[in-house]
């Protein structure tokens, strides 16, 4: 059993006394200093000491101090008071663990002192409860942010997804609290909104995933890049439905309001290529091969190098096998448009191979529609 002592003249450290008769652990023995008694009502006799007499009397406190504590805490309210105690303690036991509560930036070079600063303690504890502020654990493991609750807003990514299709590395969903009770989460468990999640990983990764969590719709064409591309390939496509093919695109660009590159395959038409030149802008790049390099390396190449999001080709470009089979290796969304135009759409309907599909496109889809 340990012997613990605790040094209080204030309202907190009543309540410090409170939480130690309430907590689990009946591992250790309290002795309690207070300058004016308080009764403790569900104090266990066996587990508390009270003694009632100023801790700042170095003889007074000595005749406890004969006694080997693990560990003393000091909860005052008087600067002086403090000052005085820690250093008859120090006098008496100079190995003992000395905990203070720290009201006023006290300062110090013993490395058995360990101060808690109270502003430092209750802004963390506001900060908790700011929206759009993770928050991290601090009293427990590391205290670096390897430990983080997140409450999941109701348009996130992660809303109706199972806990198995979302992908985990460097970090994982290990608790979940829903409607004040603490679900243990299964590879089959769906994620609601107003979820809080219990996460541990690494520190910067969950920085990150907290970014995701808090990211709503209309985030597309995120996660799978940034940036619109279109390819314009005059080869296959005549002038006339070049200009309408711009059109929509524009439409989509505007919409999106990211940044748009115009990749131009094959010029011909010197008036087209004027008129593209033309619409470039500080949010709209064109992008001319005038070498006929390998079409397939051209491609992968912007779309790293342009952090490409959405690609958007003609139906007859689109019609090209090559081009589809390009297209599937650099693995983001394609948009084919069609001869119809945009402004014509009334109603969209997603067609996936499976539920599991659905699941993990299912805010790329509602973000499009």
């Amino acid at each position: 059993m340990k012997k613990i002592l605790i040094i209080s003249d204030c309202t907190i450290g009543n309540h410090f006394i409170e939480r130690t008769i309430g907590a689990y652990s009946s591992d250790n023995i309290y002795y309690v200093i207070q300058t004016k008694a308080t009764e403790f009502k569900n104090a266990n006799p066996s587990r508390y000491k009270f003694f009632e007499f100023d801790p700042t009397s170095y003889y007074k406190l000595a005749n406890v101090l004969k006694m080997d504590f693990f560990q003393i805490f000091v909860v005052m309210s008087n600067y002086d008071d403090v000052q005085n105690t820690v250093s008859n303690i120090r006098q008496l036991k100079q190995q003992v663990r000395i905990v203070v509560l720290d009201r006023w930036g006290l300062k110090h070079d013993d490395p058995g002192l360990l101060l808690l600063n109270i502003n430092e303690q209750m802004s963390s504890r506001l900060i908790d409860y700011l929206p759009n502020v993770p928050t991290i654990a601090q009293n427990v493991g590391l205290g670096e942010g390897e430990i983080m609750e997140v409450l999941v807003p109701f348009g996130s990514s992660f809303v109706y997804r199972h806990v198995e299709v979302i992908e985990q590395n460097s970090w994982r969903i290990v608790g979940l609290y829903r409607d004040g009770r603490l679900v243990m989460p299964t590879p089959h468990t769906m994620i609601h909104p107003n979820d809080l999640l219990l996460l541990i990983g690494e520190p910067h990764v969950l920085r990150s995933v907290y970014r995701a969590i808090k990211r709503e719709l209309g985030q597309f064409p995120a996660p799978f890049g940034k940036n619109l591309y279109l390819i314009i390939d005059m080869d296959l496509d005549k002038p006339k439905k070049i200009t309408k093919l711009l059109r929509n695109t524009f439409a989509i660009h505007k919409y999106f309001k990211n940044r748009l590159i115009i990749k131009v395959l094959n010029p011909g038409s010197l008036d087209l290529l004027k008129t593209l030149k033309s619409i470039k802008n500080s949010n709209i790049d064109v992008d001319i091969n005038y070498h006929d390099d390998d079409r397939e390396k051209i491609i992968y190449k912007d779309l790293k190098q342009y952090d490409v999001g959405l690609v958007i080709v003609s139906r007859l470009l689109f019609a090209r096998q090559q081009m589809r089979e390009i297209l599937f290796e650099g693995s983001v969304p394609v948009f084919k448009l069609a001869e119809r135009s945009l402004s014509k759409i009334k109603e969209t309907v997603a067609v996936v191979s499976d539920t599991d599909d659905l699941e993990k496109i299912a805010t790329t889809i509602f973000d499009i529609s």
